[in-house]
């Protein structure tokens, strides 16, 4: 049985289908509901490293709070852009899985099947 855990949003649709995609697939989930329990900035980096990519690519630019904590100016680094979602984890993509030392996230819920 494959162990993975999503960072959730239960009332993001998409975050719901990859929650119930898992659960078809027979996971042993562990749930971690990321707006109540953020993740801190060691895990968020190693999410980044998992993935592939960059932290402005990891956030959610169509956030209010993206346009008002200024995260849009091209000088910030990577640690002030993790710690930006550390402390206002609304800012972070979801929903993200992780599961045999791979990461992907569920946009679409299918993506997550190729780290199963």
């Amino acid at each position: 049985m494959t162990q993975a855990t999503i960072y959730h949003n239960p009332r993001c649709s998409k975050s719901r289908e990859t929650l119930a995609l898992l659960e078809q697939q027979g996971c042993d989930i562990t749930l971690v509901e990321y707006l109540k329990t953020p993740p801190t900035a060691e895990v968020i980096g190693d999410i980044l490293t998992k993935l592939g990519i960059s932290a402005r690519e990891l956030m959610r630019t169509k956030e209010t709070e993206y346009q008002t904590l200024g995260l849009a100016d091209t000088s910030l680094t990577e640690q002030q852009l993790i710690e930006a979602m550390v402390n206002t984890p609304k800012l972070i993509e979801r929903p993200i899985v992780l599961a045999n030392q791979r990461a992907a996230i569920g946009r679409p819920p299918e993506n997550v099947l190729a780290i199963l």
